[in-house]
């Protein structure tokens, strides 16, 4: 498996990153019942009904950059660390249970394949009634 780098994040400017913090918000809340809980003081928990299907970190455990964790199929996160790892590692903690890592600190972000992995993280845990709302 290979393992989140920590190094400092390239993108320093708070601004940028509070932007992408709400844009995160903003994807999460599209989908339905979903919300973004403030967990410490700069993370969020991504849940649906009480069930949590993903992250957004800021500096988590010092690492210095900013992440989204998301639930993910079987294999899905090894492969993608693996062809990928500009963009995507394994986490820590939750790696080993399929959960996948996504840099939000790069230059510059794909929000498509970001709003891809929010997506497909919640399909994994919410009920079937709300996942048929989805377009």
């Amino acid at each position: 498996m290979k393992k989140a780098l920590f190094s400092p994040r390239p993108i320093t400017a708070k601004s940028v990153l509070q932007r992408r913090r709400r844009r995160v918000i903003s994807l999460v809340e599209s989908l339905p019942e979903a919300s973004a809980v403030v967990a410490g003081e700069t993370h969020l928990s991504l849940e649906v009904r009480g069930k949590r299907f993903g992250y957004f970190l800021d500096d988590h455990h010092g690492d210095g950059r900013v992440a989204l964790n998301c639930k993910t199929a079987p294999g899905v996160n090894e492969t993608l660390a693996r062809v990928a790892s500009e963009r995507f590692f394994i986490p820590k903690y939750v790696g080993a249970r399929g959960w996948l890592g996504l840099w939000l600190d790069q230059p510059k972000i794909d929000w498509e394949e970001v709003e891809g992995v929010i997506t497909e993280a919640y399909r994994l845990v919410a009920p079937q009634a709300l996942i048929s709302k989805l377009k």
